[in-house]
């Protein structure tokens, strides 16, 4: 059923000192839309193992400075891995550069450590689709291109400080109130400063490539995050491979693809506190400022093993989402939903051209295939500054069966924009205990092929 190819070809690089390299063109030539394939930056054949810095085991200041002197003294050679050995080495934040690939080798760990104060002075960033400058993302990339993290390694983040952040208290809440009414009359960024509130408490990321081209994450492990794990936005050209994710604190989806495109996700293990595979585009005013809708997106050969959701696109979509192409998955384990498309009526955007087939899964809490446009979760406490609802068209879901689940198919529109097109074919459930399809305000629903064995009512 998977026709995708992932080509390699070796060649000689004749610089001095080098060695032969190999290049990786990424093909998904099995997407129902035209796919350019990836072709993925090669790296020089020079490595800076953080040691010869200064890198200490458990000494976070050392392996903070040192991470930073290596990353400097590879960027200015012209680029190539800043290795990581075996072994435990805690640290800050670490900001890339261009032209650096991060290598874990085999049993080598990235423990972070949970002193706020060392993810300052605040840089910019993202929170739940509004721009601002907050704590430092654990892992940082700003304005890069040609950026790598790979290896059999472990990142790792200590939680005991941001476990205590969890919750949404006053202070958390009123800090959300103002960063949303600050972007929703269009307060510049850099007046956008939420690092500066001690009860704002809005955590930060574990990995987060900002504006950068030519991404690669291949072969790592990640254990537990602050916020969510890892977060591309308006980022062009990446691939994932291999990775195996666990992090079951607030809020840690596995993948966020925000504004970002032309990706593929492959070969991935996501067991999560929230959402696996995400994708997003932004929130309200500056999802529709930035103008820079997710799109050209191949996610293949993933388990989610515990998660939310599969493939969720939404909340923040303000900038639009197309041509999305998840197939031949699985959800091993237990997930909310398989597809899930949630929006509101401050969001706009549009919705369209996203397909899901030949996917196998366990139990269900909540539906197979699900479409909601009322979805506002704590941001009910802020107003409505714009009324835009969401154009959600020419979504597919094709060859699914899962074991167990409430609902098979839900689509509950907007009567001012209904949902225009759903094709669900080949759907098949053995236990479903509520209904097979609960739709409203919706048209242009196709379902051939639903089945299932035993329908236990409430």
């Amino acid at each position: 059923m998977n026709k995708a190819m992932v080509t390699i070809a070796a060649f000689l690089l004749f610089s001095a000192g080098a060695v032969a390299q190999q290049t990786k063109t990424v093909v998904a030539d099995e997407a129902p839309f035209e796919m350019a394939p990836l072709e993925m930056h090669v790296f020089p054949a020079r490595d800076f193992s953080i040691t010869r810095y200064g890198a200490k085991p458990d000494d976070v200041k050392a392996n903070t400075v040192a991470f930073a002197k290596a990353f400097a003294a590879c960027s200015k050679a012209g680029g190539g891995r800043v290795v990581v050995p075996d072994g435990t080495w805690l640290t800050g934040p670490i900001h890339f550069l261009s032209g650096v690939e991060l290598h874990l080798a085999d049993g080598a760990r990235i423990l972070f450590d949970d002193d706020p104060q060392l993810y300052l002075p605040a840089v910019k960033t993202s929170w739940e689709g509004m721009e601002c400058y907050n704590y430092s993302p654990l892992i940082y990339a700003y304005e890069c291109e040609n950026v790598a993290i790979t290896g059999a390694g472990t990142i790792e983040a200590k939680m005991d400080l941001w476990r205590t952040w969890f919750d949404r208290p006053e202070g958390h809440m009123a800090a959300l109130k103002r960063l949303y009414s600050m972007m929703s009359s269009g307060v510049d960024i850099e007046f956008r400063h939420m690092e500066a509130d001690t009860t704002a408490h809005l955590r930060p990321h574990l990995i987060q490539f900002n504006r950068c081209t030519n991404v690669r994450m291949d072969g790592f492990k990640i254990r537990h995050s602050p916020f969510w794990t890892i977060h591309t936005y308006m980022c062009r050209d990446l691939y994932v491979n291999g990775l195996d994710v666990y992090a079951h604190g607030h809020n840690n989806d596995g993948i966020d693809l925000e504004s970002t495109q032309h990706a593929v996700i492959e070969n991935c293990r996501f067991d999560q506190g929230d959402d696996g595979v995400v994708i997003k585009s932004g929130r309200n005013q500056d999802g529709w400022k930035n103008a820079m809708p997710t799109s050209d997106i191949v996610v293949r050969n993933c388990d989610a093993v515990d998660a939310h959701g599969l493939l969720v696109v939404g909340s923040e979509i303000a900038g639009g989402v197309s041509r999305v192409y998840i197939h031949d998955c699985t959800s091993s384990s237990i997930v909310n939903r398989l597809m899930y498309l949630k929006t509101n009526e401050r969001r706009g955007g549009v919705l369209e051209d996203i397909t899901m087939e030949n996917v196998e899964a366990n139990v269900q809490r909540n539906a197979l295939f699900c479409i909601e446009t009322d979805v506002v979760y704590q941001w009910k406490v802020v107003p409505t500054f714009e009324v835009k609802p969401t154009v959600i068209r020419n979504i597919t879901m094709r060859n699914v069966h899962a074991k167990k689940t409430p609902v098979m198919i839900r689509i509950m529109g907007d009567g001012r924009c209904p949902v225009d097109g759903v094709r669900i074919e080949n759907a098949s459930a053995d236990t479903v205990t509520s209904a097979v399809s609960e739709l409203n305000n919706a048209r242009n629903v196709l379902m051939d092929g639903i089945s299932y064995g035993t329908i236990i009512a409430k």
